[in-house]
């Protein structure tokens, strides 16, 4: 087996990958796989339903007059024709075929009505293409010349955090949180977390709101619950949220105590119980509204939340660029994925012109300096100021204007982000028991690579390896077996991993940290 000594850390930015799903399930062929190429619609009607509601149809495969003899096929057959069929769609996200992607769920084939039945599981309620799924799958498999009826029930699967048993009760049932940050005052923070936790919910997602600025709360003014005071659960000492069409709200602003007059300590310490204690229930997206800045209280949240991604806004101003600047840094370096760009007030028309009063330009230029992937541009709209203060969403008082329909795709645009870090996250760092090798691709980096399990072990930099006073090293050559193998792998916020050894040690190994230690080549002769 050879070694080779592994490069120093290097910078990377983001890479759109196109990886297989995390919950891989399905069955894969080799036959050609044509994609269905979606887009979904921009505007949108909102419809705050339950998550529990299930889309069903039935169609028919074929008119009665043109009815064929139904062909006399093994049940075996039968079904791998259906997910053959259904291989043809693509998923635009992951680009992977949704048998592969393990969407399908629950096949029921019957060879002698030619009747077919099967379940859509995706990975996300707010699932920007579920109609086009639908459609689809209905069409590919009515074409098959023995089927005569098609029913396609479309449902989501439940939230399943990455990180559960690493958090705070009250977080473990969160899939996705979702930070929206500017480090810059009166940019339209708040209305921009507001409003897209709206179009989230519109789109079928349970979500929840997190107003994170203590020292002046936005959300009691911008929405309007019945209940406008967060309620104490007396036996679990937990805070019961407070909700406003189906959305999960929790301010300071609603603990009866307006702002808070308070220095910096106690203000991370009310955050930190206001979040970890909330009986959240299962969320597919809390969205947290971040307060101006970047220090103490901005990297407490950083810290106790495993950010799945932030959404920076910004306006045109050079004054504007200055401050977000330093936010997106500050996520940088706490590897949370920048994913969109929000550039508020940019422009208004009139006379059948557009113009750009505050200028052009600080959007782009935050996009470009630090390659984030998506820019979306809001006008300025007196409406959009009046439904903040009316305690009304603009997304919910005009859900078909154009101010909902640049949301809508921000909407879109964090789901399927959400969705790729997710997954991600999720395999970047894997044990291949066939080869007795860990696997390893750094969400920010096309690089995959092997290491070996002893190498990872011995290179532990923990107390329990290394004296902290001293640097002199504690673990010893000898002391891990070659043929050490890890016991689970599990993600640590997004940057780094768990590693549970037969000795009951759990090591955190960051990424950077693995991007440097000697590296398996030649990996395929481990299979001989």
């Amino acid at each position: 087996m050879r070694l080779l000594q592994a490069p120093l850390p290097f910078r990377c930015s983001i890479s759109q990958s196109n990886a297989r799903p995390a919950h891989v399930a399905g069955r894969s062929f080799s036959e050609p796989v044509f994609a269905a190429s979606f887009s979904p619609p921009r505007h949108f009607k909102p419809s705050f339903i339950s998550y529990g509601d299930a889309l069903s149809t039935s169609v028919s495969a074929k008119a009665a007059s043109s009815q064929a003899p139904v062909t006399e096929v093994s049940s075996q057959t039968a079904e791998a024709d259906v997910l053959k069929a259904l291989s043809q769609i693509i998923d635009p996200d992951f680009g992977t075929d949704i048998v592969s992607c393990g969407f399908v769920k629950d096949l029921d084939v019957s060879k002698e009505s030619g009747k077919v039945s099967f379940r859509l599981e995706l990975t996300t309620p707010a699932c920007p293409v579920k109609d086009m799924f639908e459609q689809k799958a209905n069409e590919v498999v009515a074409a098959l010349p023995w089927v005569e009826k098609v029913e396609v029930t479309m449902s989501a699967q439940p939230a399943r955090p990455l990180f559960g048993s690493q958090l705070p009760a009250g977080l473990r049932t969160i899939s996705n949180i979702v930070a929206v940050s500017s480090c810059k005052g009166g940019v339209g923070k708040s209305t921009v977390a507001v409003n897209l936790a709206y179009t989230l919910a519109g789109m079928g997602a349970r979500v929840g709101i997190f107003d994170a600025d203590v020292y002046g709360p936005s959300l009691p003014t911008m929405v309007s619950p019945e209940n406008r005071l967060l309620e104490m659960n007396p036996e679990k000492r937990t805070i019961i949220p407070t909700q406003y069409m189906g959305v999960k709200l929790v301010s300071f602003g609603f603990a009866g105590q307006g702002r808070a007059i308070m220095r910096g300590p106690m203000v991370s310490g009310v955050i930190d119980q206001l979040l970890t204690t909330t009986e959240w229930g299962e969320l597919d997206y809390l969205v947290i509204d971040m307060p101006p800045g970047t220090g103490d209280i901005q990297l407490t949240l950083c810290q106790v939340v495993p950010l799945t991604a932030a959404v920076i806004v910004t306006t045109p101003q050079k004054l504007a660029f200055i401050d977000v600047a330093k936010g997106v840094r500050m996520f940088s370096k706490l590897k949370v994925p920048c994913v969109a760009v929000v550039e508020n007030m940019c422009h208004f028309d009139a006379d059948g012109k557009r113009y750009y009063p505050f200028g052009r330009g600080s959007g782009s230029q935050v996009v470009q300096e630090f390659g984030i992937p998506n820019l979306f541009e809001l006008p300025i709209r007196p409406t959009l100021s009046v439904s903040g203060d009316s305690g009304v969403p603009e997304v919910v008082a005009d859900p078909q204007g154009e101010v909902a329909g640049t949301f809508q795709d921000l909407g879109v645009c964090v789901v399927q982000q959400c969705a790729k870090i997710r997954q991600q996250v999720s395999t970047a760092v894997t044990y291949d028991k066939s080869m007795k090798a860990i696997r390893v691709k750094v969400p920010t980096s096309d690089e995959e690579f092997y290491l070996h399990p002893a190498t990872v072990r011995r290179n532990d930099r923990s107390a329990e390896s290394v004296d902290e006073w001293t640097g002199e090293q504690k673990l010893q050559y000898g002391d891990i077996p070659e043929d050490v193998e890890p016991e689970e792998i599990r993600p640590m916020g997004n940057y780094a991993v768990s590693i549970t050894w037969p000795d009951g040690f759990n090591q955190i190994a960051p990424y950077d940290q693995l991007q440097t230690m000697e590296r398996l080549v030649d990996v395929p002769l481990l299979l001989d």
